[in-house]
């Protein structure tokens, strides 16, 4: 998993993302579509329509990342907002909806087992 800085902000874009869209494509969305500043060290997350594949723009300080996950069974969980709306979540946050876990309620899905 990536490691973000437990202070960065991370918004999570709504609606549906083309998925075909690249790195200055996605930087031009995050200016003009949802007001803010690509280049300032904060995470933007996009969704597909399919909810299965996310991408990430985050820029480091040195240059601008882009990250891509696609899960093999399930769909990412995702805010419900119109297009252009953004949610802003944790780096803790990021990390569980990265892993498909429901980042808003995260739970354990079965009892840990007993050791000894």
């Amino acid at each position: 998993m990536i490691a973000f800085p437990a202070g960065a902000k991370v918004w999570i874009a709504g609606g549906v993302t083309d998925m075909r869209k690249g790195m200055n494509t996605l930087a031009l969305q995050v200016q003009q579509g949802l007001g803010r500043d690509p280049y300032a060290g904060e995470i933007f997350c996009f969704r597909g329509r399919r909810g299965d594949l996310v991408k990430l723009l985050w820029h480091d300080g040195v240059g601008v990342s882009l990250y891509m996950k696609r899960l093999e069974a399930g769909k990412f969980i995702w805010p419900v907002s119109g297009s252009g709306e953004t949610v802003q979540i944790s780096a803790a946050q990021i990390g569980y909806l990265l892993e498909g876990i429901d980042w808003r309620n995260p739970r354990w899905t079965q009892r840990p087992a007993k050791v000894g």
